[in-house]
């Protein structure tokens, strides 16, 4: 709302825009209804006022403004006689459709530019893995199915916090410190679920595991810097480690997990700054990292001085026996950075990101964190904290669960009847996605084209080649039982058609 004199008007986009780009010099010499005049003309030949949009009406500008409704007036009236307004009776002004043409050009609306004028660096980040989609089908590299999801809890909660007055300051007014009861529930949560002896101190809140370790990389590594990534691995990781330095190294994954021999030897030849693995759920192979090798990344990580940052992809997706714990609550030397995120088997929007670690790392995370996502999502944080307290979220995923691992169940048992002539796999003991090895070395980007052709839509993150492979990280927990025979079955076409 704006004062005027007298009364309150109400602020519409086009008079906010005006409020903001008009400046008034009261003591110039030139009428303040001429400058009025010819700051609207400017803003209609930047294209900031389109042709044909509404005006303010002279007395709700006049109140934008803090000037008399007659200055307002006679500005409008100014335009209109220079053909830059049209003023309908009973309607109101607006620009003019054709406007006129004052001297060299000066009419003519500005395009904006097509490029920049200056240089900059660019990145071929994600340049291959940006597509659109036209097939009513798709496999994905393991997403949840939102259908699952309890829209009616989250809708129920979220509305609440909106309204609720105790949350307006912390809408107007929030650091980068996060929802304190938030953090306070998460907290008990990753006791309860992880076994993480842990403070809310030790948590910082983030949008995504993405951000995690951009925020990560920042602070922990230069450029000189060498990091060990398994292979094949999770490529949103790799390319955040690679913006920070060249030096990104790869080591094998196998049936037990990360090739803890290959660490060791590479260990030996240069100066590791930092492991990321993901013991539980490997992405994109989907095997744990057996206890052996897990005892011996953390004490190769004490005695060669190297982070571990430990990804727990999918960690509330587990079908069969009990999962591991974290590195995280093996590790008292503090050299374990743990990553994950929250609440996955729900809508996108209501996900997000956590980093637990020592509190001294945790101080300069907060900077950091500070500098690139302040304001945070206090709403968002509120509901997900109060979906903890009340049970929610532990009865969604229990339910959940027991669904997919129905459709587990069902994808193996197509795959292996209509394709296993052409593959090989381990039914997953967690996760939302199959690891399936080609028998015989297939062209993925000829199948990816015949696939899109029998209306299905394979992306290239799901999509592994080199000499010695051929694979693909098939997502199920998206499809429902009655989807599944649909997809495979077009999959096992578009391979016989390739064959022939």
């Amino acid at each position: 709302m704006v004062e005027g004199a007298g009364f309150k008007i109400s602020a519409s986009p086009v008079g906010d825009l005006l409020r903001r780009i008009i400046t008034l010099e009261r003591t110039s010499s030139i009428a303040v209804f001429i400058q009025i005049a010819n700051q609207i003309t400017s803003a209609v030949q930047q294209g900031l006022l389109a042709p044909g949009q509404k005006m303010p009406g002279t007395r709700a500008l006049a109140g934008i403004l803090k000037v008399h409704r007659n200055t307002v007036t006679a500005a409008y009236e100014e335009l209109y006689a220079l053909g830059w307004l049209l003023i309908e009776p009973n309607k109101g002004a607006f620009v003019a459709s054709e406007l006129p043409v004052i001297g060299r050009g000066q009419g003519k609306l500005l395009d904006y530019p097509a490029q920049t004028g200056f240089s900059f660096k660019t990145s071929i980040i994600l340049d291959h893995f940006t597509e659109n989609n036209t097939c009513d089908y798709l496999f994905t590299d393991g997403t949840p199915d939102i259908r699952l999801t309890q829209l009616k809890d989250l809708s129920r909660l979220y509305t609440a916090n909106m309204k609720r007055k105790s949350n307006r300051k912390k809408m107007s007014y929030y650091f980068q410190e996060g929802s304190k009861y938030f953090k306070r529930h998460l907290c008990d949560y990753l006791k309860v679920t992880r076994g993480l002896k842990i403070a809310a101190e030790n948590i910082l809140v983030t949008r995504s595991v993405e951000m995690n370790l951009f925020i990560i990389s920042s602070i922990l590594l230069q450029p000189h810097d060498y990091v060990v990534v398994p292979d094949p691995g999770y490529f949103a990781a790799n390319m955040a480690f690679r913006k920070h330095t060249k030096n990104v190294l790869t080591i094998p994954v196998d049936e037990e997990g990360l090739n803890i021999t290959e660490l060791e030897k590479l260990c030996q030849q240069c100066p590791v700054r930092m492991v990321y693995a993901i013991p539980q759920n490997h992405y994109p192979t989907t095997v744990n990292l057996s206890a052996a090798r897990r005892m011996a990344l953390v004490q190769l990580s004490q005695r060669y001085g190297f982070i571990i940052v430990e990804d727990d992809h999918d960690y509330d997706f587990h079908y069969e026996q009990q999962q591991m714990l974290p590195l995280a609550t093996a590790d008292p030397a503090g050299m374990v950075v743990y990553i994950g995120s929250f609440g996955k088997s729900l809508v996108p929007g209501f996900r997000t990101g956590f980093i637990v670690a020592p509190q001294n790392l945790m101080r300069e995370m907060r900077k950091f964190l500070g500098i690139i996502d302040r304001q945070g999502d206090v709403l968002m944080e509120q509901a997900l904290g109060e979906m903890i307290e009340e049970g929610v979220l532990q009865k969604h995923i229990k339910k959940s669960i027991k669904v997919y691992k129905e459709r587990r169940d069902k994808m193996a048992v197509l795959l292996q009847s209509e394709l296993g002539a052409w593959i090989r796999f381990i039914p997953p003991a967690g996760g939302l996605a199959f690891w399936v090895v080609f028998r015989k070395q297939v062209n993925l980007a000829r199948l990816k084209e015949q696939c899109a052709i029998n209306n299905l839509f394979l992306p290239r993150n799901i999509l592994y080649q080199n000499k010695q492979l051929a694979a693909m990280r098939l997502g199920f927990g998206h499809l429902e039982e009655r989807e599944m025979p649909v997809v495979v079955d077009i999959l096992k076409r578009s391979l016989e058609e390739i064959a022939r």
